[in-house]
């Protein structure tokens, strides 16, 4: 084994290869705004080399870095007046701390809420006022619990529950407070409870109720009006997720059944009378305005590509953050401007990404392929399988697999069974033989990449990161003939050691896909945990993990090795000080030149 530590310094610009300024050049998150400030935004850069927190003042166009820790921060609420910055602060990414606050115009990090001790959050909301603040917390011993805080006073708990929740919003004139709950054990598939200040329960939406088909909901806001009981929320009753509006005083809903294909959520316009619609569709997304008075749906102009975060500001312009495979990220606005355009490195773009359909044993699977221009197959291939696993790819910009094209590998990204953007029943099917359904249909497109031409069978390359370094594991043990080499990032490697150290609401994740705790059903553990297989191992394995991790624990990973240790088996082990993945540029540009390293090392690429 090798164990693999240290930094790499930058080099100069002039020197540095095109996949290293795809990680280096500054990028920026979509601002979020101040409702009754739109001046004041807050948003997350790399621009000095660390993901930070950074607030800007559009008036001036003065922009301030807020946070500065060494492993980053990213995680951060502008209160609806503008007045505060909150931003959560946790321990080397353990993603266990509590809020903190500092003004807009820089100042002291004062403890937010100080009557509540460190947890994992479970959502935010802030008041109008300034003064008021629903924070979620979640605890192994307490499940659960919401408390309304207001300033001056100590914070009071208005809602527990073992089980995963959250805070959905705070409605405007902060009379009404939406929770999205799992109550009733399945941690997919949420239900609604809009409360009082008080903690009672003013009404109840609920779609899991009274059939075997459980559908789930989720709380998208309440209306940006005074005295405005209308709640904005997704649902996926017709088999995936729309928008409809909720009168949580009236009990009336409005289904907007808008004529699309792919999966919709929305948000509102901020006078209330029209809503933003984000539709996603086959890996790429576009938006729309509904206007709810005439009902009309009207398309807002944006790229062929995907669209991966968008806000109608006062003024009725719509700005969205957009990439494509081939183009790196920009935050634009429908005035034809880009919104913001950070100074320095450029990032090189790549290139495009093509649609594969491959029939599986579950429908016809969705991969998206890219490949080195002007060459032409066998080439050695990279299977990058996608994390979640309630997510998708997608055509938009990624440093890591351009990184794989630029040194000559085709690069093939699976939208398994598990995957969002293809109805509820593709994201539901991987329950109880969780990985082993995934696996089915990377192993389709696998023969699929090979049949074609295009991929070379004694070159290929399994790798993920979180669910997906979980399924590389997996992939290794159980198809260990399909595969020439693993390289897993934060994986979970030992289902059942993970399932016992992981954060509260994984936990509760884990038990709604197996259908128990690993004591309840440790035949479904068992069947789906890596570590059951790595005697069948062949490949070369690498493996990267956080030690700081509560989603893929450390101890769980060094079982694993421990067990490949016994057998002699190739592998290296890099592990760094930081969770579930780095903020930190260098730290990212020297996990990604490991594994090329690994991998050139082993096929000799």
């Amino acid at each position: 084994m090798t164990e693999s530590n240290g930094s790499d310094s930058p080099e100069r610009k002039e020197d540095m290869p095109d996949w290293e300024k795809r990680f280096r050049a500054p990028r920026v998150s979509l601002p979020d705004w101040a409702e009754d400030a739109p001046d004041r935004s807050l948003f997350v850069s790399n621009a000095t080399g660390t993901y930070e927190l950074y607030a800007w003042d559009r008036s001036t166009d003065e922009q301030r870095q807020v946070t500065d820790r060494p492993n980053g921060t990213t995680d951060g609420v502008l209160s609806p007046d503008g007045a505060w910055i909150w931003w959560f602060d946790d321990k080397d990414g353990d993603e266990f701390g509590v809020w903190r606050r500092q003004p807009f115009g820089g100042g002291p990090d004062d403890a937010a809420v100080p009557g509540l001790q460190p947890s994992y959050p479970a959502g935010l909301a802030l008041g109008r006022d300034g003064r008021t603040a629903v924070v979620g917390r979640s605890t192994d011993e307490d499940g659960t619990t919401i408390h309304l805080a207001r300033a001056g006073g100590d914070p009071v708990e208005i809602y527990r529950h073992r089980e995963s929740a959250g805070v959905g919003d705070l409605s405007h004139d902060g009379s009404l407070i939406a929770v999205e709950h799992t109550e009733h054990g399945d941690a997919m598939h949420s239900a609604l409870r809009v409360l009082r200040p008080d903690g009672t329960a003013l009404a109840e939406l609920d779609d899991t109720k009274g059939g075997t088909v459980e559908l789930g909901l989720e709380a998208l806001g309440f209306a940006p009006v005074d005295g405005d009981t209308r709640l904005l929320i997704g649902h996926q009753r017709r088999g995936r997720w729309e928008p409809l509006v909720w009168d949580v005083a009236s009990g009336v809903e409005t289904d907007l059944a808008l004529d699309l294909p792919g999966d919709v959520s929305a948000e509102w316009y901020p006078d209330g009378s029209a809503l933003l619609i984000v539709h996603s569709f086959e890996a790429r997304s576009e938006l729309f305005r509904y206007d709810l008075a005439s009902r009309a749906l009207d398309r807002v102009p944006t790229p062929a590509g995907s669209v991966s975060g968008a806000t109608a500001r006062p003024d009725g312009t719509v700005e969205f953050l957009w990439s494509s495979a081939a183009e790196p990220s920009t935050v634009r606005s429908t005035t034809g401007d880009v919104v913001l355009d950070p100074p320095g490195l450029k990032s090189p773009g790549s290139v495009p990404v093509e649609d594969v359909w491959v029939e599986g044993p579950g429908g016809r699977i969705h991969a998206l392929v890219q490949k080195p221009a002007g060459v032409t197959g066998p080439l050695p291939t990279v299977f990058d399988i996608h994390g979640g696993p309630t997510w998708h790819d997608s055509d938009s910009f990624a440093a890591g697999p351009a990184a794989w094209v630029d040194h000559g590998y085709a690069v093939v990204r699976v939208n398994y069974r598990g995957s969002t953007g293809y109805g509820r029943a593709w994201t539901d099917a991987l329950k109880h033989r969780v990985g082993l359904i995934e696996l089915e249909d990377i192993e389709a497109v696998r023969e699929w990449a090979v049949t074609s031409g295009l991929a070379d069978p004694d070159r290929l390359i399994l790798t993920g990161g979180s669910w997906g370094g979980y399924l590389t594991l997996l992939g290794l043990g159980t198809q260990p003939d399909a595969w020439t080499m693993g390289i897993a990032a934060v994986p979970v490697a030992d289902y059942v050691t993970a399932y016992h150290d992981e954060m509260e609401a994984l936990k509760a994740m884990d038990r709604t896909l197996l259908g128990g705790t690993p004591e309840e059903v440790p035949e479904r553990f068992e069947a789906s945990s890596p570590i059951t297989y790595v005697d069948q191992v062949e490949a070369p394995v690498y493996i990267s993990a956080g030690v700081n991790d509560p989603r893929c624990p450390i101890r769980q990973i060094d079982n694993y090795v421990k067990r490949l240790e016994t057998r002699g088996a190739a592998h290296e082990v890099y592990r760094y000080d930081a969770g579930h993945g780095s903020l930190v540029v260098d730290e990212r540009i020297k996990q990604v030149r490991l594994e090329l390293d690994f991998a050139h090392r082993h096929l000799k690429v």
